[in-house]
C-alpha cells in the first residue's frame, strides 16, 4: 500500500493524498489506467459546474484517461460535449464515456492512431458530422522514454517521440482551426521539463520545448482572429505514462521530489484547462500555467 499524508490544501477529493506509489511497471506506452494501483483520482466529486462551457464541443486528444480524462470530466461538469481520440485504450476511453454520460453529456470516443495527418483529419470530420461545431481543442497526447545518455536515443526512438508528441499537434490545429471562430480556444499540454529539463528525458524534453515555442508562435498568429491559444506545463502528474515509462522503482519515489513532496492526481490539473477554455481567460493567450507542486518557473 502507498505511504500518505494529510492532504496539502482544502479538503476535496479525499483527506489523504499518496506521497509514494507501489511498484509497477507497464511494457507498453501511453498505458492503461486500468492497470495502475492506486488507480488516478480523475474527477473531485465536490466540483460544481457553472455553466462556464454550456454547449461547447471540445476535442481533447488523450482523453481517456490521465489528464485529459480529468479535463474531459470537468468539461462535461461545465456543460461542454467532449470528443477524445485515444490509441489503443478502449477499456479506459469505454469508461470515461460512460462517467461523462452519467454526467448528462455526450462523448465521442475515437480510435486512432493521431501520428498521421489523415488521421487528425479524420477525427475532425467525425466531430463535425457528430455536433456540427468545435469551440475547443485539447492537444494532450504524448509519449516518454527513459534513455541515461542522448547516445541512448535511437534514430527510431527519436523519430516516434517527435512524430507522436509533437507531429499531430499541428496536424490537429491544421484540421481544427478552419471550425473555430472568435472566442475559441486551443490548450496545448506541455511540461516542466520544457523549462527546467530532464536528464533522462531529452527527446521528450526537447518536444515539450517545442510544445511551449508552438504555442507562443501560434497564439501571435490567430489574436486577430480572436481565438486563444495557451498550454499548460505540468509537473509531475499520477498518469498511466509514468508506470509505462519509469521502472519500478522509479516509481515508488515518483514525485517525492517536488516542494509538496507528491505527485499530482490529474484532477488538481483540471481547473486549468476549464480556465483557459473558457471566458475567464479572455485576456489571456500564449501564456503557460504551471501545476507542478510549487517548482519556482523562471523563464
Amino acid at each position: 500500500m502507498s505511504k500518505v499524508y494529510p492532504y496539502f490544501g482544502f479538503k476535496t477529493v479525499c483527506e489523504e493524498q499518496p506521497i509514494s506509489f507501489p511498484p509497477q511497471h507497464q511494457d507498453c506506452q501511453p498505458g492503461l489506467e486500468s492497470l495502475m494501483d492506486p488507480r488516478p483520482i480523475s474527477e473531485d466529486p465536490e466540483y460544481r459546474g457553472s455553466g462556464k462551457l454550456a454547449g461547447k464541443i471540445a476535442i481533447i486528444t488523450g482523453g481517456d484517461s490521465g489528464i485529459g480524462k480529468a479535463a474531459a470530466i470537468a468539461f462535461t461538469k461545465e456543460g461542454a460535449n467532449v470528443v477524445i481520440p485515444y490509441l489503443y485504450e478502449t477499456s479506459d476511453a469505454e469508461e470515461t464515456k460512460e462517467r461523462i454520460e452519467q454526467l448528462g453529456r455526450q462523448c465521442l470516443p475515437i480510435k486512432i492512431d493521431l501520428r498521421f495527418k489523415a488521421n487528425c483529419f479524420a477525427v475532425m470530420e467525425q466531430t463535425i458530422a457528430r455536433f456540427g461545431r468545435l469551440d475547443i481543442l485539447v492537444n494532450n497526447h504524448a509519449v516518454q522514454y527513459v534513455q541515461h545518455s542522448i547516445l541512448d536515443i535511437s534514430e527510431q526512438q527519436l523519430y516516434h517521440t517527435y512524430h507522436t508528441n509533437v507531429f499531430p499537434f499541428f496536424f490537429m490545429i491544421q484540421a481544427a482551426l478552419p471550425h473555430l471562430s472568435r472566442g475559441d480556444s486551443i490548450i496545448n499540454t506541455a511540461s516542466i521539463t520544457a523549462y527546467q529539463g530532464a536528464k533522462e528525458l531529452i527527446d521528450y524534453s526537447s518536444t515539450k520545448g517545442a510544445i511551449v515555442s508552438l504555442t507562443r508562435s501560434l497564439a501571435l498568429s490567430l489574436v486577430d482572429q480572436g481565438i486563444r491559444v495557451n498550454c499548460v506545463a505540468p509537473g509531475p502528474v499520477w498518469t498511466p505514462l509514468i508506470p509505462s515509462s519509469y521502472s519500478a522503482e522509479e516509481v515508488s519515489v515518483f514525485g517525492t521530489d517536488t516542494p509538496m513532496k507528491r505527485a499530482a492526481q490529474p484532477y488538481e490539473l483540471a481547473p486549468a484547462y476549464v480556465y483557459l477554455a473558457s471566458n475567464d481567460s479572455s485576456f489571456v493567450t500564449g501564456e503557460a500555467i504551471h501545476v507542478n507542486g510549487g517548482d519556482m518557473i523562471t523563464s
